[in-house]
């Protein structure tokens, strides 16, 4: 598959919403969640009012026919002002084993040199540990239903 990948602007706020609502639901453990999942406050941090300062990211195309594939992107956290970015990675499940992942990971990370930490959280269980390991990340906290990963610079 040929794509292309590009910086985020302010006007990909619906993108980010969609790719948010396929990193949720690719546990692969029984059926999906409703979309609405991703308006939950907790959730909705990721992308909500996106384009504030400090929001940075990438997303894939389908260099044909311009086809969302995924996207990743940082986020520093509004409620702890110091807080370390949280990173956010999500790809179709059609386009996932195909490198996408991999190449917006390592697009945001070269980008993104001047963050000391980084961090992730996601639903335990996911072959998505295996890709951030690569990258450096470290599990720092692991339950039976999250893992939360940093990633030192």
């Amino acid at each position: 598959m040929d794509y292309a990948i590009r910086p985020l602007t302010r006007q990909d706020e619906p993108i980010l919403w969609e790719m948010l609502y396929y990193g949720l639901s690719s546990s692969g453990k029984g059926e999906p969640p409703s979309r609405d999942v991703v308006r939950r406050a907790e959730v909705a941090r990721y992308v909500e009012g996106w384009g504030r300062v400090g929001d940075t990211g990438f997303v894939a195309h389908d260099k044909k026919n311009r086809a969302l594939l995924g996207a990743a992107w940082l986020r520093l956290p509004t409620e702890k002002p110091d807080a370390s970015p949280e990173l956010a990675l999500a790809v179709k499940p059609e386009h996932r084993g195909h490198g996408i992942g991999t190449a917006l990971l390592t697009q945001l990370v070269r980008a993104n040199p001047n963050h000391s930490t980084i961090s992730i959280s996601f639903v335990a269980g996911k072959p998505v540990l295996r890709l951030y390991e690569r990258f450096g990340f470290k599990v720092v906290d692991q339950r039976s239903d999250a893992v939360v990963m940093q990633r030192p610079a």
